[in-house]
């Protein structure tokens, strides 16, 4: 048996040569680079169709490089056999695997009737990884890569239906970006990672048991790195249960002769294909990625709802990247719970203030498009003015769909949990993010300040306690928008609060979020978040990667979510909806179309247009 080491400068030929003589290769990871490497499925002709349509649904996994004729043995171009040229083959019969075979010279008869798939293979970007710095470890450790069944399932055709499967390299943390960018134009040999961080994200329990290949050690400070992998094509054959068919012996690929069309060695400087990721998660860990492009459209959000046209100084609360962050999570959710409401205005039925609710529809209605689970929490005495909000909302068109409304009291020891998760079990959460925007926040000595310093404390439902105890449960994030910092979450600026705001030793807020996004009137991250949703999704990049490189590109879709972004016109529906139920501004007091004493025409009205001028405008080129 012949090492990966040995022959890495040898042809592809050569070593085919050698296989075709009866060595074996112990693995093929790290050989001959720069050459495509290719994962065998060989099926009965009758399931080719059904098979070829699998692949073009689930082209992450199963990027298809060439489909052969019954009995044609040679990949195009190739002076090879694929009877002989793989180091080993795996035989499947009626969903069993029963045996590894040396070569099919047996099997020539059978072979007339079958069709070989050829399916590119990450080890043939390896060389890639390696010109951006990027250690193999596997390499490194002489060991067959990593490879792992995951809870991510295929999108069905035919009689062929499985979870994928994907490999794992340990990656340096500071090389995540490169290794993304190398792999992401590689998209016939699997190309961009389709997921970074926590194994048990995607099904996988322990990095020291791999299905298929051998356990890899990471460094310190190695993240692990997930790519779609061929091996899928093993489950898919399984699963269809054919009376008989080949694989290639998973880490022990068929070496073409055709060489990777690599990149160029001038970076790509278009930021539509340009990769960037981003840290979302300690607890798990968990990164996301976006394409460049995407991430400056979020990053001017973020710099145009950072204008302070009540001169309150929030510019000092401000930390970059926090509406990018909390946006990403968002993306990844199943399930997002927002919370509202500021009585600011104790004096007055109702005493809520005209910022916070617009903000919350509007986060709320690019959630339904999304397609994701939302429901608004506030408080109790608040459920049915806010009721009659969301059916007048629904019945404006603002929001397709009702959205559910709930409220928590603190009444129990266990009453925090089983709000948040399922039986109150902290390993079901029932939402991955929660998100308060303009909430009343608790401050340091358990009251609730507006910010004249009025103890509100009377009129507040204690739904911090769901922000504090969130924080203890690994897959719940949580994000607060404020404008002042005593706002639920705004604990995490709650230093530059005091420090910075009015009144901030008193009024701050002591309950901190993963993410805090300051706006110079909260409505506006509100707005932010939704527009910001809306980029990620029509990210090519991103959604890719939120689709884990199974199914179809969403494009269909984008009308849809445009649709439900905030505009000039609805919010103006709103503030009407809100005025009409005595809801008033939150500086003043006024019962009109102004929110925190701004009017809604010009300032609220021309900030709606900015932001959606930067969402929809095309991405220009570097």
């Amino acid at each position: 048996m012949f090492s990966t080491r040995s022959f890495r400068s040898f042809l592809p030929s050569a070593i085919r040569m050698l296989i075709h003589d009866g060595k074996r290769a112990r693995g093929t990871s790290g050989m001959v680079g720069g050459y495509k490497q290719a994962q065998i499925v060989i099926l009965h002709k009758f399931l080719a169709d059904d098979f070829e349509k699998f692949c073009h649904a689930n082209s992450g996994p199963l990027p298809l490089l060439y489909r052969s004729q019954p009995g044609e043995w040679k990949y195009p171009k190739d002076n090879s056999d694929i009877g002989t040229d793989c180091p080993q083959y795996c035989r499947h019969e009626l969903g069993n695997l029963t045996g590894s075979v040396p070569d099919l010279l047996e099997y020539s008869k059978e072979l007339e009737e079958m069709v070989t798939f050829y399916l590119g293979g990450s080890f043939s970007v390896e060389q890639m990884l390696l010109k951006a710095g990027v250690p193999l470890r596997h390499v490194e450790q002489n060991r067959t890569i990593s490879m792992y069944k995951t809870s991510v399932p295929c999108l069905e055709v035919g009689r062929f239906q499985c979870n994928m499967v994907v490999s794992m390299r340990p990656v340096p943390e500071g090389k995540l970006d490169a290794v993304a960018q190398a792999t992401h134009p590689a998209r016939d040999v699997h190309g961009a990672p389709v997921h970074i961080g926590h194994p048990g994200l995607i099904g996988i329990q322990d990095l020291s048991r791999p299905d298929y290949g051998e356990p890899v050690q990471p460094h310190q400070g190695d993240v692990p790195v997930f790519w779609a992998c061929g091996v899928t094509g093993v489950e898919a054959v399984q699963s269809c249960k054919p009376p008989l068919a080949f694989t290639h012996s998973p880490g022990r690929m068929f070496i073409t002769d055709c060489k990777r069309n690599e990149s160029s060695p001038v970076p790509n400087t278009d930021p539509a294909e340009t990769v960037q990721t981003f840290c979302i998660s300690q607890n798990p860990l968990h990164y996301s990625i976006a394409s460049a492009a995407a991430v400056q459209k979020i990053r001017a959000l973020e710099c145009h709802i950072g204008a302070d046209p009540g001169d309150r100084g929030i510019k000092a609360l401000f930390i970059q990247d926090e509406l990018l962050k909390a946006s990403l999570c968002m993306s990844h959710a199943v399930s997002v719970l927002i919370t509202t409401g500021f009585p600011t205005h104790f004096n007055q039925d109702p005493p809520e203030e005209t910022d916070g609710p617009p903000g919350a529809i509007a986060m709320a209605a690019m959630l339904q498009a999304l397609k994701k689970q939302v429901a608004i929490v506030t408080d109790h005495r608040a459920l049915e003015m806010n009721k009659k909000i969301i059916d007048d909302a629904v019945e404006q068109g603002i929001l397709r769909t009702q959205v559910p409304l709930l409220s928590f009291q603190d009444n129990s020891q266990d009453s925090t949990l089983r709000f948040l998760c399922q039986d109150g079990n902290p390993q079901t959460p029932r939402y991955d993010h929660l998100v308060a925007i303009e909430r009343a926040g608790r401050a340091a000595d358990g009251n609730y300040y507006n910010m004249r310093k009025v103890n509100i404390k009377h009129l507040v439902d204690p739904i911090d306690t769901l922000f504090t105890t969130a924080s203890t449960i690994p897959g719940i994030i949580t994000t607060g928008i404020g404008d002042g910092g005593n706002e639920l979450g705004m604990g995490k600026v709650k230093e530059a609060v005091r420090k910075f705001m009015p009144h901030g030793e008193l009024v701050a807020c002591d309950v901190g979020a993963d993410f805090a996004i300051t706006a110079g009137v909260s409505n506006w991250g509100g707005y932010a978040v939704a527009c910001a949703l809306y980029i990620l999704n029509c990210c090519p990049i991103h959604d890719r990667y939120l689709r884990k490189a199974v199914g179809f590109p969403r494009h269909s879709e984008q009308d849809s979510w445009a649709s439900a972004l905030p505009t000039v016109t609805k919010e103006e529906k709103l503030l009407e909806i809100l005025v009409k139920y005595g809801i008033r501004s939150g500086k003043t007091g006024n019962l009109g179309m102004e929110v925190d004493g701004l009017p809604f025409y010009d300032t609220h009205s021309a900030m709606i247009q900015q932001l959606s001028d930067i969402t929809l405008q095309p991405v220009a080129l570097a």
